[in-house]
This record gives C-alpha cells, structure tokens and sequence, in this order.
C-alpha cells in the first residue's frame, strides 16, 4: 500500500487546483493526489480515473519529487511538424507557383523527402504566422 503524504497547505492547494485548474489533466491528477491522501489505494485510484496503476505510480513519484510542478503536462507533448526550417523554401515555392499548393507538396517530397497533406501545410502556415504576427504578402 502507497500513500501520499500532504501538508496542509497542499491539500488547500491541491482542492484549489482541483476546483479551478484550467487543463483537465492538472484537475485530475490534483483530485488523485488527495484521494491518496485519504489512503485510497493505487489500483482504486486507477479505477477511478480509468488509467493504469503504473500512471498512478508515475503520478506519486513526480508529486514526491516536484510537488506542485508535477501536475500541469509539460510543454513539447505531441507530434513536431516535418516542416520547420523549411519556411524560406516552402514561401519561396508558393512565389513560384503562384499560391498553387499541389505545386509546392510536390516539390517538397521531391527534394526534400517531406510527405504531407495540403491541410498540413496550411495549418503549418496558420501557426507560422502566428508566432511571425505578419502574414506573408505571397499569400
């Protein structure tokens, strides 16, 4: 049996972050951490929360080793775009082929290898922008 041992000013923190956290997963694991302080037991907490007891393992071991830190998912989670450093080329080629996207696709997997889909590029092009701030005069 595995318990997590809180302090008072973490449980007020914890039931705070439980009942206001913006990301389901910070509410979640903020709920987990309390209800094993309440001595539930991991394969009931992983029932509850319907994950693994390694996740709930996972979960203890950062609390003891972060505490509050632990709880919000880090950011660099997910797939990373095939195109970054490639913004000059792909700007480029939609110069060239006047805006033509199919032009550019091919052209990408031609030389560089790079197979991806239109609403890719356009999604890629909407983030790029946003970091940029300016949209591109070629588009």
């Amino acid at each position: 049996m595995r318990y997590v041992v809180v302090k008072t000013e973490e449980i007020i923190a914890l039931e705070v972050l439980y009942k206001s956290a913006v990301d389901n997963s910070t509410r979640k694991r903020s709920h987990c951490l309390l209800l094993s302080h309440q001595k539930l037991t991991i394969t009931d907490l992983s029932k509850v929360f319907g994950v693994s007891c390694r996740t709930i393992e996972r979960w203890l071991d950062d609390w003891a080793e972060s505490g509050l830190d632990s709880l919000p998912i880090l950011p660099g989670r997910g797939v990373k775009t095939r195109l970054k450093g490639y913004e000059e080329v792909i700007a480029i080629q939609l110069e060239l082929h006047s805006r033509n996207i199919k032009n550019v696709l091919l052209h990408l997997q031609k030389e560089y290898n790079i197979k991806i889909l239109q609403e890719d590029l356009a999604e890629f092009f909407k983030r790029y922008w946003a970091i940029d701030g300016n949209e591109p005069d070629y588009l």
